[in-house]
């Protein structure tokens, strides 16, 4: 591997498939919460798995949730640069907070009205290996990702 390329780790790699193509957030959050630990408790795998607790949140009809954990997770990722570990952070500090203001809105006022309606968004990988790493993972049946396979 080229000097200055980064590993990525296998459960990484796995939640960027959950978030991006399975839109399973919350295996995302069992995925992300195992690296997190492991890894000393990183302020960007929790900010990351923040956003995706944030979207199942809201998938769920839980905006007060949905607005407490974006709000966490935007207060993470704000401390990174644009692009960190192979993926737009930039972009990603970008949707949480379009998806944020609505929501907060809708929490903070009450309104009569229907709550905003559930955007998904994308995790933007702009390392190229990541991406290859990341599509050859996706190839793999969700059932077959999530539990393994069952030794002989």
């Amino acid at each position: 591997m080229a000097e200055g390329t980064p590993e990525y780790d296998e459960r990484f790699v796995h939640f960027i498939v959950l978030f991006n193509v399975d839109e399973d957030y919350f295996e995302c959050h069992e995925v992300m919460e195992e690296l997190w630990l492991e890894e000393g408790r990183s302020l960007l795998y929790q900010g990351l798995l923040q956003a995706a607790v944030g979207l199942h949140h809201w998938r769920n009809d839980n905006y007060t949730g949905a607005v407490k954990l974006f709000t966490q997770s935007e207060n993470k990722l704000v401390r990174y640069p644009d692009v960190t570990m192979g993926l737009s952070i930039r972009q990603l500090r970008d949707d949480v907070e379009r998806s944020l203001k609505p929501l907060r809105h809708w929490v903070e006022q009450s309104p009569a009205e229907a709550p905003p309606p559930f955007r998904p968004f994308k995790l933007a990988v702009t390392d190229d290996r990541l991406r290859m790493l990341a599509e050859a993972m996706a190839e793999i049946p969700l059932e077959e990702r999530l539990h393994g396979e069952e030794p002989q």
